[in-house]
């Protein structure tokens, strides 16, 4: 029997209900991001130690969201909090430079094959659209091109398609592009080139049509659509040889992936592109974002470079998210990486004998410390794929699933659990149990 069992209590939520109502009257719907939005209302934390958070109400429930991948190490990790702690009475931000951000850009370099020079920022998206900056200087180019359903920030030129309508999206083999935000002027989404994700023949046509164009393309080597949709390895490798040859730069998205391994997914897969994109992990919890990629493209980032991308930014390397992100990332070795995958695996094997004991369509999908229960049983290679799930019962699968796990003291979304070192085989069989009895739940009413 799991030994946390009894650490997860759910009490009534007037705190979190209360706190609500005010938020309604200052934030928009009473809330600072989308995907945080829950009803009737969200809990709202109050403090978090390893992979347990507390809500306001009392209410300790284990943690598979880890703000959407930034927290490898749970929350209030003691090497962390302590560099933290230090800092901030060292200095929070200054416009000179400090040797945290030289030694977590060699960390980065020593870790990630396409890494040999990197120019910090403060968010994924702002990684994404220096990269995007960059890439056209370099190549001289405009377009860029992306994955139909991929996601790379709120930039809106890399949102176009994000998660566009079947009446808008066009042939399969060569969609439109759809604004994601009303407004989005479509001399800016006549930038963006759309690919048909896991799609061969289609892709290569495509770039090969529109080298002289495209300056970039940018995918998230592990899966889209917040871990919902893989890239099939072929697809990868067919990309890296057709960009190649072609003049056009291959940008990895991993600001979510990189946690697949000690050298990120690129490493992981075996193929190394021009640029990445970094964030989440490379924080240690606190704010941040990174492009790396080859010193000859990065030099355009150089101060006396020519042609020459200006980029700056008032927290851009801050020494507290870059104290923060070099202790967390240290403290990522290959025994830390090794216990998330011994985890996950302790997990997906549990779902999978789960779904079998109970006759339960559906698939366990995931690698090392990510993975999803989709209660679907159809294969999802694509954005439309999904999307057609999502409308016939998938989405709401997975809110119930959701829903039922938080009742049991769980925090998930969207069918994603994402680990974290703290976690132990006691904590996954907790999660199990409670899996089985979400699911006995919904499956008999």
């Amino acid at each position: 029997m799991s030994q946390v069992k009894s650490e997860v209590d759910t009490r009534p939520s007037a705190q979190s209900e209360g706190l609500f109502e005010r938020a309604k009257r200052v934030l928009p719907s009473g809330y600072t991001r989308d995907l945080a939005a829950v009803k009737p209302f969200p809990r709202y934390a109050d403090h978090g130690e390893g992979c347990w958070i507390t809500d306001v109400d009392g209410n300790r429930i284990i943690d598979f969201v880890n703000n959407f991948a930034s927290q490898i190490h749970g929350h209030a990790h003691p090497a962390v909090a302590d560099v933290i702690a230090k800092q901030a009475y060292r200095i929070t931000s200054t416009i000179m430079p400090s040797d945290w951000e030289v030694k977590l850009a060699e960390l980065l370099r020593e870790r990630i094959p396409s890494v040999e020079q990197v120019r910090f920022m403060n968010s994924g998206t702002e990684a994404n659209i220096v990269a995007t900056k960059v890439a056209r200087c370099f190549t001289g180019k405009t377009k860029i091109a992306k994955m139909e359903g991929g996601y790379h920030g709120q930039y809106d030129l890399l949102e176009g398609s994000y998660q566009p309508t079947p009446d808008k999206w066009g042939p399969v083999e060569t969609p439109t592009t759809v604004a994601n935000n009303p407004g989005t002027p479509q001399s800016l989404l006549d930038e963006l080139v759309l690919l048909p994700l896991n799609n061969l023949g289609a892709t290569r046509d495509i770039l090969r049509a529109r080298a002289n164009e495209i300056a970039a393309v940018f995918i998230d080597p592990f899966r889209l659509q917040l871990g919902l949709v893989q890239p099939d390895p072929a697809f990868l490798e067919m990309l890296r040889e057709e960009t190649e040859r072609l003049g056009i730069l291959l940008i990895f998205d991993e600001v979510l992936s990189l946690r697949i391994s000690r050298s990120g997914t690129q490493g992981k897969r075996g193929i190394v592109p021009d640029l990445t994109t970094m964030g989440k992990i490379i924080g240690g919890g606190l704010p941040v974002g990174g492009l790396g990629g080859r010193e000859d493209i990065m030099s355009t980032l150089g101060v006396e470079a020519s042609p020459k991308v200006k980029h700056s930014g008032t927290f851009t390397g801050n020494p507290m998210s870059m104290a923060a992100g070099y202790t967390s990332m240290s403290l990522l070795d290959e025994a830390a990486f090794a216990g998330l995958d011994a985890r996950g695996e302790q997990l997906r094997e549990g779902f999978r004998k789960i779904q079998a004991d109970l006759g339960i369509p559906g698939q366990v999908l995931g690698e090392a410390s990510f993975s999803v229960f989709l209660p679907w049983g159809e294969p999802i290679r694509n954005y439309r794929d999904l999307f057609q799930a999502m409308r016939g019962g998938l989405g709401e699968g997975i809110l119930a699933i959701q829903s039922k796990l938080l009742a049991r003291g769980v925090l998930t979304l969207r069918g994603g659990f994402i680990g974290s070192t703290p976690m132990t085989a006691d904590h996954i069989d907790f999660t199990l149990a409670a899996m089985k009895d979400a699911l006995s739940e919904i499956h008999s009413s």
